[in-house]
């Protein structure tokens, strides 16, 4: 699933491209940070004797983690399960020693197997990324469940992604929907955003906005992103609550600010139609770059869109098509029908209609109605070898590049 409860020391790690399809990373669980700050104080308090250079503070640090790394060995090694944990954190994100997944699991393993919530959905994780170990998801459901039964919030989350992807389990949104509503009450706001999505569709559950726009608050008043997303869309269509778009730009912005690209790209088409915000073709066009430097494929598609009309650009049908491609190749349905208008008409490139008939099919094939038509269309002005041609590259191209959906949760 690549769901990670402990992340490198440097910071988080970027998120998934957010396809809406990809589950957003799980944050750390582990006691850690307790301990590193009681590192970062120390060093604090004899700084002010000589100022450090970043490098000396750096080497300061390692050399307080590695002291911090012994001392736990000897309390791990003895049986004490916290300090097992925190040895299998530091092992993880390689502090006090370089990084080691396989020493982190097996202390990890050790603290679970004495029963430690907390290292039961780190090892889950472990099993179900492949790391330090091979992979094994059944494994990784196993302590999962371990750990989810003693109320861990980040196992019970991860479960009810497992039974959104049917991965190791059968695809069920009801028993989804037991699992993060579980999280969700312990005020996990990655669950409470997500039981948010499942009630606004439908999934498992009868479709309820009111009840979405409950967990989407309860996500975004803890300032996690996609709460503050989810519950823009909501002010933005009315769901759940009257159409607000003043409104909806002030929660989307609150996510686009922690670099949410989704909620960046909302808000750059707010910034193109002027709903809630005066119309500003600048402030547009910077959202849009800021969430296609994540290569988030709307986000990539949107700036096609841009420098196709004119609208804080100058108009160029060359970059366009390149901004379109681009998003096309991320496995964005609507660049791809856009990218097969192009080679349709001549676009920005010479004419070509088997290149057009490929990228209507690619698109089609993601469910686009209106290229299945236009696809139609083409093939009525090919021969049948051209047709096959084009088919074959449409097959190639899905065996070289499989196409990730960007619809759905």
């Amino acid at each position: 699933m690549g769901d990670r409860l402990f992340e490198p020391i440097s910071g988080t790690s970027p998120a998934p491209k957010e396809t809406r399809q990809n589950l957003p990373r799980r944050r750390p669980v582990g006691a850690l940070c307790l301990l590193l700050c009681g590192g970062t104080l120390l060093l604090a308090a004899c700084s002010h004797q000589k100022p450090q250079s970043p490098k000396s503070r750096a080497e300061a640090t390692n050399r307080f983690n590695a002291a911090k790394l012994q001392k736990l060995r000897i309390k791990g090694e003895s049986g004490d399960t916290n300090s097992q944990f925190n040895i299998g954190v530091m092992y993880a994100r390689g502090q006090g020693a370089p990084q080691n997944y396989a020493e982190a699991a097996k202390w990890f393993r050790k603290a679970a197997e004495r029963g430690d919530a907390r290292a039961q959905a780190n090892l889950a994780v472990m099993f179900a990324n492949g790391e330090g170990m091979p992979q094994n998801i059944p494994e990784a459901i196993r302590w999962y469940r371990m750990a989810a039964d003693q109320g861990n919030a980040d196992a019970q989350a991860n479960l009810g992604a497992l039974y959104v992807q049917g991965n190791g389990v059968p695809k069920d949104y009801n028993e989804a929907v037991n699992w993060f509503r579980k999280a969700a009450e312990r005020g996990d706001a990655y669950s409470q955003a997500f039981l948010g999505s499942i009630y606004a569709r439908g999934l498992g559950v009868k479709q309820d906005f009111a009840e979405a726009l409950t967990w989407y608050r309860k996500a975004a008043e803890q300032d996690y992103p996609e709460g503050q997303f989810y519950l823009g869309l909501a002010w933005e269509k009315g769901q759940g609550v009257p159409q607000d778009y003043t409104e909806a730009v002030r929660w989307l912005r609150k996510a686009a600010d922690q670099n949410h690209p989704a909620a960046q790209t909302e808000l750059a088409q707010l910034y193109v139609s002027g709903d809630g915000v005066p119309q500003d073709f600048a402030e547009a066009m910077k959202w849009f770059r800021r969430a296609a430097d994540r290569e988030y494929p709307q986000a990539l598609c949107g700036l096609g869109i841009m420098f196709e009309k004119g609208e804080g650009v100058p108009r160029s049908a060359a970059e366009a098509l390149a901004w379109y491609r681009k998003a096309a190749e991320q496995g964005d349905l609507d660049a791809q029908a856009r990218v097969g208008v192009c080679f349709d008409e001549g676009i920005g490139v010479a004419k070509d209609s088997i290149e057009a008939y490929k990228w209507f099919n690619l698109s089609a094939a993601q469910g686009n109605k209106k290229a299945a038509q236009w696809r139609d269309s083409v093939a009525r002005s090919l021969t049948q070898d051209q047709v096959a041609e084009a088919q074959r590259r449409s097959t190639e191209y899905l065996a070289r590049r499989p196409v990730t959906l960007v619809s759905g949760l």
